[in-house]
């Protein structure tokens, strides 16, 4: 057990960074007992005894206008806690996710001399996969969610732990569909497709007629199907009624939030791909993603896109698990079909045995396995 009285630099820049952050502080005072915490992060992390030297929200910025309005202040953040561990160097720096400000801070440390470790890496496994060199010079140990990653990692020569994913312990091995549906007032012995299509303005621009009108053809296709859409938010609520002006024949249960009991109560999950596809997965729903970005948009991106699947549970399972539909595939007719067929109970059997697999590869002791990697960083 390594110990002694030093301070560790932390940066998180949003709320699920500084979830992870807690977890990581509780399992480094098992190793280092007499540390000091301290950087900037939530309450959470706060809560552990981490002492934040600026406010985490102020980090938490999106979209392209909100940055650069703020870039003054974020820029003298960034400054000031470069100059500050320069001066006085701690055990090692922690940046975690928040790249875009977490990266140029472990530069300059790293070539100071300080050990600096990167927590949730940057999806460079998949686009724009020339940033690893950046990395390779900037960060002495990376700690990733997935283990895919961790695989992207080693065959780069950068240093690397797989950690677990902390989601994959708030979920239950066992899902209760039923118990679900009796919260959500639906009938238990009917069938149930979860409609979701994204947490973002834009997304929900590009898919939600899409995702409508395939709700729309399934209703007639599906005898007493019921159709749940969980708005992420109050304003995708609003934006969500808004579209089912459209389709006034069309019976939706629309939720404010509550996307995982939605999720439980469901049969299939049709959904916008990201972090929703890994929550699905987790609670064993046979699923179909599919995603558009704008056409412009996506003829920059796509050719700097490496990866050969957009969702988690196929990049997890190196396989087709779960039926893709991105930018032009993505129409009514294919996800429809795609629907349909996960509805058929041979699939969701096969489907839920492999989902089981990935949930357990995942559910591990994160902050555990993070705070031991650091600790022999440390002691090298």
């Amino acid at each position: 057990m390594a110990t002694g009285h030093q301070v560790f630099a932390i940066v998180a820049g949003e709320a699920s960074g500084d979830t992870l952050g807690a977890d990581l502080i509780r399992a480094l005072k098992v190793q280092f007992p007499n540390a000091r915490f301290e950087g900037i992060g939530g309450p959470k992390m706060q809560a552990e005894g981490f002492t934040s030297l600026f406010q985490m929200d102020r980090l938490s910025v999106m979209g392209f206008v909100e940055p650069l309005k703020r870039l003054p202040e974020l820029l003298n953040i960034r400054h000031r806690i470069i100059k500050r561990y320069k001066a006085s160097p701690p055990v090692v720096f922690i940046g975690i996710d928040s790249p875009d400000f977490n990266d140029r801070i472990e530069l300059k440390l790293h070539k100071s001399g300080i050990k600096t470790v990167h927590y949730v890496s940057p999806s460079v496994w998949a686009w724009r996969q020339g940033r690893i060199k950046n990395i390779k010079k900037s960060v002495d140990l990376m700690l990733t969610l997935l283990p895919f990653e961790a695989d992207f990692y080693r065959r780069h020569q950068v240093p690397v732990c797989f950690v677990g994913h902390p989601l994959a312990g708030q979920f239950p091995k066992l899902p209760d569909a039923h118990a679900a549906r009796r919260k959500l007032g639906l009938a238990v012995d009917k069938p149930v497709l979860c409609v979701m299509p994204g947490s973002r303005s834009g997304e929900v621009e590009l898919l939600g007629k899409l995702f409508l009108d395939t709700a729309a053809q399934l209703s007639a296709l599906i005898d007493n199907l019921q159709l749940v859409i969980p708005a992420a938010n109050s304003a995708r609520h609003q934006q969500i009624t808004g579209m089912l002006a459209a389709v006034p024949d069309l019976d939706v249960h629309l939720l404010q939030q509550q996307s995982h009991l939605a999720m439980e109560a469901a049969d299939v999950v049709l959904l916008a791909s990201g972090t929703t596809a890994l929550e699905a997965m987790l609670l064993k729903k046979p699923m179909v993603v599919s995603y558009r970005l704008g056409a412009l948009t996506y003829k920059l991106v796509s050719p700097f896109i490496k990866t050969p699947y957009a969702s988690i549970p196929n990049l997890l399972a190196n396989k087709m698990l779960v039926p893709e539909f991105i930018q032009d595939q993505a129409t009514v007719a294919n996800l429809v079909a795609a629907v349909s067929e996960a509805f058929e109970p041979a699939n969701s059997q096969t489907l839920v045995a492999e989902f089981e697999d990935l949930h357990q590869q995942l559910a591990v002791q994160s902050g555990a396995i993070a705070a031991q990697a650091i600790a022999e960083l440390v002691d090298q």
